[in-house]
């Protein structure tokens, strides 16, 4: 007689694993597996969610302007802003995965949603797995073709080539943000348009509430 194999189930936590790659393929299974805001649920995609708010926030520094203005000046050297990146990109990516989650579940529970907030938050990270991709994908070819330039005014990334790797940087935003209306859809079981009218909502509440900062700064 052949002895049966034994079966070999994979623990919550390299589901959450294994999740955080599909969200590429298969978004619907995972945000679906999202509606699950149990205490063990939680805990178990506990770090995949850090890694993808880490990676997300890096890549959202090395989006921002002030990127191209680290090396301007000669008291900052590579190691340092190598440095800088890792740790203003943990500040960004914890800011916006805390505050940004606030207003995104504030917004949701506005427009007639029941999640947590902890449930808000872990939706806003698996959405910002295309911007950890993109600095997996897109920032080793701009650092291979540019290298230090890619961090000082007048670079030679400032031509055509450079124009493309931003044009590439910005699809993934792009596709971040209809992950995130897809994925509000499907944890909320709300139509497309549904979520897509909540998150705009929700963003021009923050323009508002930014916009008396913003001008004071954009007038010195």
């Amino acid at each position: 007689m052949n002895a049966e194999a034994p079966v070999v189930e994979s623990s919550p936590e390299r589901q959450w694993w294994l999740r955080a790659l599909a969200v590429f393929q298969a978004p619907r299974a995972v945000f679906a597996a999202l509606r699950d805001d149990s205490d063990e649920a939680a805990s178990a995609r506990q770090e995949p969610v850090l890694a993808l708010v880490f990676l997300a926030g890096i890549a959202g520094v090395l989006l921002t302007g002030a990127r191209e203005r680290f090396l301007d000046d000669p008291q900052i050297d590579t190691l340092l802003v190598v440095v800088l990146v890792f740790l203003t990109g943990g500040i960004y990516g914890a800011a916006t995965y805390w505050l940004g989650g606030g207003a995104l579940h504030f917004g949701l529970r506005a427009a007639g949603a029941r999640g947590s907030y902890r449930r808000a938050r872990h939706v806003l990270a698996f959405a910002a797995a295309p911007f950890a991709l993109m600095l997996l994908l897109v920032w080793p070819v701009r650092l291979v073709l540019y290298g230090a330039d890619s961090f000082r005014t007048g670079g030679g990334d400032e031509g055509a080539g450079g124009l493309v790797l931003d044009g590439l940087a910005a699809a993934f935003v792009l596709w971040s943000l209809a992950l995130l209306v897809y994925g509000i859809s499907v944890v909320e079981r709300w139509t497309v348009l549904r979520a897509a009218v909540s998150l705009a909502l929700v963003l021009l509440a923050l323009l508002v509430l930014s916009f008396p900062f913003v001008i004071p700064l954009s007038s010195r």
